[in-house]
């Protein structure tokens, strides 16, 4: 059984993936502001001039601008003292301009891996990996 501690991290991280599931930018901000400490450490490809947890809403901000239907599918957590892991499938639809790419109504599905680190109950770091190899090449970006 977990620990007290890795249990409500999860709950946290789970939190936030409902969030960005709703679409609604409004929300996904809330959230972060909530599960989030403002100082996150962010090891992942991330908007220039912003840091913290203003880097990872500027992300979001991205990522529904591109995907509006964007859907984190979480597929496995294992959560140990204040870390939680969480493997994921991305899937949505690309409805505006991502990565230099215009529209192209294409789905795409890839996956991710996070692993992030709390401290006082918030998200206080990010280490991901994620497929961008397969979301280019389902954009036509890359040959397959």
């Amino acid at each position: 059984m977990p620990a007290a501690g890795a249990t409500s991290n999860t709950e946290t991280l789970n939190r936030l993936h409902s969030a960005v599931n709703s679409g609604d930018p409004e929300i996904i901000s809330k959230a972060i502001d909530e599960c989030v400490a403002p100082d996150l450490l962010f090891h992942a490809p991330v908007p220039m001039g912003a840091s913290g947890a203003e880097a990872l809403k500027r992300v979001w901000e991205v990522l529904l601008r591109a995907f509006p239907d964007i859907h984190v599918a979480v597929e496995e957590t294992v959560a140990e003292g204040d870390k939680v892991a969480s493997r994921n499938t991305v899937t949505g639809t690309h409805l505006g301009e991502y990565q230099g790419l215009p529209p192209t109504g294409k789905t795409v599905t890839y996956t991710e891996i996070f692993i992030v680190r709390f401290a006082e109950g918030r998200i206080a770091e990010i280490r991901g990996v994620v497929d961008v190899l397969a979301q280019l090449r389902q954009l036509g970006a890359l040959p397959s």
